[in-house]
């Protein structure tokens, strides 16, 4: 009953503070509804986009991956650092000086409308199919575990599932569609500040379980017991093999700190460049830390539970159940909960944007006030909700939650990506270019990974089994070289969309060349010292990858 009370406390407290924090925000205007009125400070901005990252399908699934694969999969967390300095220091002035209020519609201003409206159907499309979806079963299970919701209700755990779904696309379905995105930022800046604190806990506790009582105690034990699992290298047969770092790792990074509308509508509504710059660069300094949070209680589980559990994604959760004190459930439940609500309705609201923005107002009613604009898209993040908590208790049986949402994302990340680097870089490659590069890439993709590699694949482990090959391992590694990683497969994708582009634009190049405008809607005088901290990030990423390889 304390964690239950705790846990409701807690919840509506945030939800208390974020009313009071927006009530003044004129939310009838699109600036103010999609942005915030653009008036969001750097500790803000961080701390929306902690949370908008940090879910259960993060917490969860990555600690699943280093439950498996030890620490080298931090490379999702450390690489961001270089991708959001990068962002920082070369995307966001760009985006600013524009005025932009999603990223398509710098496309449509570089190439044209027909261009903004593919991309944002691309991106809806991957939010409702897969990333509403996997929020919501991810945090669901999590929710459902911790306390022990069959039971409680004394239903099946598949009602449990719904249940639980269904409550948290309710609530979380308020702030965004109702609150606009500066109840989403100042929600989740709240509950940053909580997830920082309840994540700690848990490898603390874990460290202590394993150590008699002392933390150091067990990190020494965790290191004497498996010091092959701290190579930051990894070895054959990983989800993340190390020189994927070097090529589709990195890109993925950069499409999703500096192209995904859901992370980069955050700095969008800085008050100026220089509070944009600095919340990205303070989250960037976070994300180093991030994997005391999502990695090291995974290895932690690994040595705990001696390697055992029938799945990777139960580490989590069965390592908070098995190590932190009772009455703490509670409040990290409703940690846990703040999470989860954040990164579906940071989704959902931009899903709302791209929607009332760049479609409704584009081709339904281009006459439409602002008022009606949000209105409409409100309705529309109404309808998506709804869709995604239909489709989430189909992700069940999808495998690996995070491998499997970072691998279908390569179907619009990686398209999506190229044409911006194309239309930032180049100034005569045309339209059509950009509408070939977003095609041809996402069903070159499509191709590739869901018809070409499961042949390989199924061929590679006949092969085996004519061989006589069952053990395990083998058969892993034979699995792992038989077609190149989705990581390599987005790189070569990348490039080929690349050369396809500049051919086009070589041959059929636009009538006059590209000249970007500044609207002057934000005031773009950079951080004196943007320049200066990022490469002290980037040098800090190097150095911990340095130290931990073997």
């Amino acid at each position: 009953m304390i964690g239950i009370l705790s846990f409701v406390g807690f919840t509506s407290l945030v939800a208390i503070i974020s009313y009071f924090a927006t009530r003044t925000t004129d939310e009838t205007s699109s600036d103010g509804y999609f942005l915030g009125g653009r008036s969001l400070t750097a500790g803000v901005i961080a701390g929306s986009l902690l949370l908008t990252n940090l879910s259960t399908e993060q917490i969860v699934g990555l600690n699943g991956s280093a439950y498996k694969d030890g620490l080298s999969v931090m490379a999702w967390e450390t690489l961001a650092a270089i991708a959001i300095v990068i962002t920082a220091i070369f995307l966001l002035p760009r985006y600013l000086k524009g005025g932009l209020t999603t990223v398509p519609q710098f496309l449509a201003k570089r190439f044209d409308v027909s261009t903004k409206t593919i991309t944002s159907a691309l991106f809806l499309t991957g939010y409702v199919v897969v990333l509403l979806p996997v929020i919501l079963y991810s945090g669901s299970v999590a929710i459902s575990g911790m306390f022990n919701v069959p039971e409680m209700l004394n239903v099946s755990d598949k009602t449990a599932l719904v249940l639980c779904i269904w409550g948290i696309g309710i609530i979380g379905s308020i702030y965004a569609v109702f609150g606009g995105l500066k109840a989403v930022a100042v929600s989740d800046s709240i509950n940053a500040i909580g997830l920082i604190l309840g994540g700690i806990l848990i490898p603390i506790f874990g460290l202590m379980a394993i150590g008699d009582g002392h933390v150091f105690q067990g990190l020494e034990n965790l290191m004497a017991a498996n010091p092959e699992r701290f190579d930051s290298t990894g070895e054959a047969g990983q989800e993340v093999p190390f020189e994927t770092i070097f090529t589709g790792m990195m890109l993925v990074q950069l499409f999703y700190w500096g192209t995904n509308q859901q992370i980069i509508q955050r700095a969008l509504a800085a008050k100026n460049l220089a509070e944009g710059q600095k919340g990205l660069l303070l989250a960037s300094f976070l994300k180093i830390l991030g994997p005391i949070i999502l990695v090291l209680p995974g290895m932690i589980a690994y040595h705990y539970f001696e390697g055992g559990l029938s799945s990777s994604d139960l580490a989590y959760p069965e390592l908070v159940r098995a190590v932190l004190p009772k009455p703490l459930i509670g409040f990290f439940a409703a940690v846990l909960f703040g999470a989860i609500l954040s990164s579906f309705n940071s989704v959902l609201n931009s899903s709302v944007t791209l929607f009332g923005i760049d479609i409704y107002k584009q081709h339904i009613n281009q006459e439409a006030p602002e008022k009606v604009v949000v209105r409409y898209g409100k309705i529309f993040g109404i309808i998506l909700a709804l869709a995604a908590m239909f489709i989430a208790p189909m992700i069940a049986n999808a495998g690996s939650l995070f491998n499997y949402l970072q691998e279908i994302n390569g179907i619009y990340s990686i398209p999506i990506l190229t044409i911006i680097v194309i239309g930032y870089a180049t100034k005569r490659v045309p339209a059509i270019a950009a509408k070939v590069g977003i095609i041809s890439g996402s069903l070159l993709y499509i191709i590739s990974q869901f018809w070409l590699q499961p042949r390989y694949v199924s061929e590679a482990l006949e092969g085996a089994a004519a061989m006589g090959i069952t053990d395990p391992s083998e058969l892993a590694l034979i699995e792992a070289d038989a077609y190149p990683h989705y990581l390599h497969v987005m790189a070569i994708l990348f490039i080929a969309n690349i050369a396809i582009m500049l051919l086009i634009g070589k041959f059929r190049p636009r009538a006059t060349a590209y000249v970007q405008e500044y609207t002057e809607q934000v005031e773009i005088t950079p951080f004196k010292y943007v320049k200066q901290v990022g490469i002290l990030i980037v040098l800090t990423v190097v150095g911990i990858y340095i130290y931990f390889a073997q």
